[in-house]
């Protein structure tokens, strides 16, 4: 059996194989609840066989979203549609998962497909934003409110609850979204974390309110069911966050008992000079995973769209897992066609049976 579909178990969870469907927001969503859309589209991925099916990034709290229709999971009635997601994702045979997540400096704006523009808070459907500094994202979004002691520790909460909702909605994974240039990446980025006092400064300082996340969520989440951690490997900005703080993070969250590191990179801030291709992102993830190596398992993502480019990056040690973005919205069945290809087995749902 190839790399790419053999089983692995994290904690008390198995994937199937090692793709993962990435979180990708789908603005789909009314004040944050899930709808037959999401059913539909995470379904699909779970039928296609993915190892394990993200949601996109959903919202701890209404004023973190990114924008207008994004998932939430910031109260109680949300759990109801959550729960048919996540158990339709199960009995297709994916491990059901779910992104946490919190905008930041990001946040209050529409966006649908590739439109997207920012709403101030006087707007329609517009909130207030906040960050840990002051600091714009870009001259046409808002001016975030630096953020109290208070906003943190309530923030931190919103986190721990969702993370309790998470649980009785019947997901087995939690990622929480430390990366993109959403709120806890503001934190870790010295570009726009300028603070003075403990969440600011020293690079420990600036990972403290991420790791006080994790320390409250560990609570409640039951010790035998994994949590994933996402991160910007870089800012792209030699101001910025790189790859050595990115080591330095990873071995901390191994520490803390993370199980799994998902790496990504940029998005801090609008003007960096990124260099796009095929698996542009893989090298982050290979260093981490050379440097790191057992402590953690490694996730990669990034422009990765062949079955044999997934199985390489996993047969040459350079990652664990693949998530895989594009290329799962544009073939949903990918994971089906891509066993094939490799000539591995892998369930079929009996209905598909004739076509694979």
């Amino acid at each position: 059996m190839s790399k790419l579909f053999s089983p692995l178990t994290v904690k008390s969870i198995t994937l199937r194989n090692r793709i993962v469907t990435s979180p990708m927001c789908m603005y789909m969503a009314e004040d944050g609840f899930a709808s037959d859309w999401h059913l539909v589209h995470y379904g699909s991925r779970a039928i296609g066989g993915a190892g394990a099916v993200m949601l996109e990034a959903t919202a701890v709290r209404a004023d973190g979203r990114i924008g207008v229709g994004d998932l939430g999971i910031w109260k109680d009635e949300h759990i109801a549609m959550l729960t048919k997601v996540a158990s339709f994702i199960k009995s297709a045979g994916s491990v059901p998962a779910i992104q946490l997540a919190h905008a930041g400096r990001k946040g209050s704006t529409w966006a649908s497909g590739r439109e997207s523009r920012p709403l101030l808070p006087d707007d329609e459907n517009g909130w207030e934003v906040i960050a840990p500094s002051d600091i714009a994202f870009s001259p046409a979004m808002q001016t975030p409110r630096t953020m109290t002691i208070k906003d943190i520790e309530a923030v931190q909460q919103a986190f721990v609850d969702a993370a309790v909702r998470a649980l009785k909605s019947g997901f087995e994974l939690i990622e929480i979204h430390s990366a993109h240039g959403y709120l806890i990446n503001e934190f870790l980025s010295p570009i726009p974390n300028k603070r003075t006092d403990c969440y600011g400064g020293s690079i420990e300082n600036r990972a403290k309110f991420l790791f006080e996340i994790i320390d409250k969520v560990k609570e409640v989440w039951p010790a035998e069911l994994p949590i994933a951690v996402r991160i910007s490997a870089t800012d792209w900005m030699e101001e910025g966050w790189n790859i050595n703080d990115s080591l330095w993070l990873s071995r901390k969250l191994a520490e803390k008992g993370i199980d799994i590191v998902d790496v990504s990179s940029g998005g801090t801030v609008p003007d960096a000079k990124i260099t796009v291709g095929s698996g542009y992102q893989l090298p982050f993830a290979s260093t981490i995973k050379r440097e790191i190596k057992d402590q953690l398992l490694v996730g990669t993502v990034g422009m990765i769209t062949n079955p044999h480019q997934a199985e390489t990056i996993l047969a040459n040690g350079d990652a664990d897992l693949i998530f895989m973005a594009r290329e799962l919205l544009r073939n949903p069945y990918f994971p089906l066609e891509a066993a094939k290809q490799l000539r591995s087995e892998i369930p079929v749902p009996k209905a598909y049976e004739l076509a694979f």
